[in-house]
């Protein structure tokens, strides 16, 4: 795993990036939705990824992600750096 952070106008940008198995396209559009996991029978709750982006939404900022199989995923993360 592999973690990027930058000041960029008035925003940290923060990249989160492995070369794991990666998330199939299908799946991409589910993935911050409550619930949504890809673990069937095993530990998780398809809560984090929707809170994560909760707790973002609610500070104005912004998640991304990108993602190719086989390959590994990217999370970009784009947090204000100011107070309102």
């Amino acid at each position: 795993m592999v973690v990027n952070c930058q000041a960029k106008d008035l925003y940290a940008d923060i990249q989160v990036r492995d070369t794991g198995y990666g998330i199939a396209e299908d799946e991409i559009g589910k993935i911050f939705e409550p619930y949504f996991t890809t673990k069937q029978g095993k530990n998780g709750t398809g809560l984090g990824l929707y809170i994560t982006k909760k707790v973002i939404d609610d500070h104005n900022g912004s998640i991304e992600v990108a993602s190719t199989l086989g390959v590994g995923t990217t999370f970009t993360l784009r947090l204000p750096l100011h107070d309102k």
